[in-house]
């Protein structure tokens, strides 16, 4: 008697046997290509310009600092005042617009999204944040507080240069506002991965005659 070729613990080949199902894809996706970095580098551009309009909208809209001058020393003019704080928070508030706008429009225009476009996003946004205040504070009042005091003469009041007192914590506005608003845009909206297809249960296994 001879032994049977197919191990007991293995079926034999039999076409009723459903073959094993394909390996399930990754929640990576697909690979990065060229495209979708010249994409980001795109965003990231038009997000740096856009600073331009931030930067104008700032020195528009934030309230100004009094200063008078006694002929000795430069004074506030209202001791009690909050323009400081409101020139923060006027371009905070400026940032976090402009974040959630860029991630809109990236958002409708690429809904797939993917790694560089959020990179794009946030890369774009802190230059476009360092924009707006460069050129808020290039063409806001002068810097030079005595010179101006003294080019204004004594008990008039003129204003303070355009500060901003948070500084790196008013940069990351921009940045976070547009990936937390493009990821939650993707999370509802998004595309979804297809489901996997059901395969049949295995049918069970019938040992045949074993061959003598």
């Amino acid at each position: 008697m001879t032994a049977p070729l197919t191990p007991p613990h293995q079926p034999p080949h039999d076409p009723d046997w459903p073959p094993p199902p394909p390996p399930l894809s990754g929640p990576a996706g697909d690979p990065i290509t060229a495209a979708e970095v010249g994409q980001g580098a795109v965003v990231t551009l038009v997000s740096a310009v856009a600073g331009a309009l931030l930067g104008v909208l700032w020195l528009t809209l934030a309230p100004r600092i009094l200063l008078i001058s006694d002929g000795k020393g430069v004074y506030l003019r209202d001791s009690e005042g909050e323009s400081a704080i409101g020139a923060d928070g006027t371009f905070v508030l400026l940032a976090l617009a402009f974040g959630a706008v860029a991630a809109l429009v990236v958002f409708l225009l690429r809904r797939k999204g993917g790694i560089p476009l959020v990179l794009g996003l946030a890369a774009g946004g802190v230059l476009g944040s360092l924009l707006a205040w460069g050129i808020g504070t290039h063409f806001g009042p002068t810097a030079d507080v005595v010179a101006h005091a003294k080019a204004v003469g004594p008990n008039v009041t003129f204003e303070a240069p355009l500060e901003l007192n948070l500084g790196a914590a008013a940069m990351l506005a921009w940045p976070l506002a547009a990936m937390i608003v493009h990821l939650a845009l993707t999370a509802v909206f998004g595309p979804r991965d297809p489901e996997p297809e059901p395969w049949d249960q295995p049918k069970p296994y019938t040992a045949g005659p074993t061959p003598s």
